[in-house]
């Protein structure tokens, strides 16, 4: 069973921390009905009830109740929404409501879009209840979603492969740190991680490594170290040798993910590229770089397994 992500280890609600989830674009749609006689309906389009212009208000009661939705919804997020709308159908006995919302933001708007679909209808319900005793709210739902981990099938788990660099680790001078990190995280989504070795900075090994672990069916590596600007962080320079191709949107998803946190990391380098069907990726020895990298590729990185197989982007 998964853990509850509302409670915290004592039992205590606690609000989902997402400060390191990537920002992006969002979208949720939902949809309701509220049932009524046919002769509100008739008011309703001929604008006749004495509050006033109904749907006009329900729509602005829609919006303005998925701009509230944090405010109403104790562990709900404040998030900047960049639009929402809401859509009326006058059937014979009923108004279905379709609500649409977007962001551009850490995590979800699916509790938007149904705060605007109840808040038109609860709008709707009280410009008419003088009229209409009749009236019933109801088939509130969500109808898609759009965006984080939904987006794209993640449902494939490649075999990985971990290669940490360093002279001092190598040596046994060192404690290897980013490298466990690496194959908890992968481990931890049910990837199969039985491939891991440690080399010195600038090993010639680590290309004849790589293409071993390609043969043996390895489908992702991820190195740790030697990325560096001194004279033996050679990673990079003898990686990309190798490469069939580059995968530069990664890139540059981890270097963005890594400078919105901290400034030196426009510093670090780092690559990724595909030899034969296998994605290498060569990324800073710090354990920062490791968690980073995780929190970005992980479960996005598994839907380029899907795309390789041919499947639908």
């Amino acid at each position: 069973m998964n853990d509850f992500t509302h409670l915290d280890k004592t039992g205590n609600v606690k609000m989902v921390d997402v400060t390191d989830k990537a920002s992006t674009a969002r979208m949720a749609k939902a949809e309701g009905k509220i049932s009524m006689l046919p002769e509100t309906i008739l008011a309703i389009q001929n604008d006749a009830l004495p509050k006033g212009n109904v749907l006009t208000t329900a729509k602005i009661s829609g919006i303005q109740s998925a701009k509230k939705t944090a405010e109403m919804i104790p562990m709900c997020h404040q998030l900047n929404l960049s639009y929402v709308d809401i859509e009326f159908d006058l059937g014979d006995e009923d108004i279905s409501i379709r609500s649409i919302v977007k962001t551009k933001e850490a995590t979800g708007v699916e509790m938007e879009a149904l705060s605007a679909v109840s808040g038109a209808a609860l709008t709707i319900y009280d410009m008419c209840k003088s009229v209409d005793k009749t009236m019933n709210i109801g088939d509130i739902q969500l109808t898609q979603k759009i965006g984080g981990k939904s987006d794209h099938a993640v449902e494939y788990r490649p075999n990985v492969g971990v290669i940490t660099l360093s002279d001092s680790i190598s040596s046994g001078e060192g404690v290897d740190k980013s490298g466990p990190i690496l194959i908890n995280g992968f481990s931890d989504v049910d990837c199969s991680v039985k491939h891991q070795k440690i080399l010195p900075d600038g090993s010639e090994e680590l290309v004849l490594t790589i293409n071993d672990w390609i043969k043996n069916g390895v489908e992702l590596i991820i190195t740790t170290g030697g990325t560096g600007l001194g004279p033996r962080d050679l990673t990079i320079e003898s990686v990309e040798k190798i490469f069939d191709s580059k995968l530069p949107g990664i890139e540059q998803a981890l270097h963005a993910y890594g400078r919105g946190k901290v400034k030196t990391a426009m510093l670090s380098r780092l690559t990724v590229g595909v030899v034969n069907r296998t994605i290498i990726i060569c990324l800073p020895g710090s354990t920062g770089a490791a968690k980073d990298a995780l929190k970005v590729l992980i479960p996005t990185i598994f839907h380029s397994f899907h795309m390789m197989k041919g499947e639908k982007h």
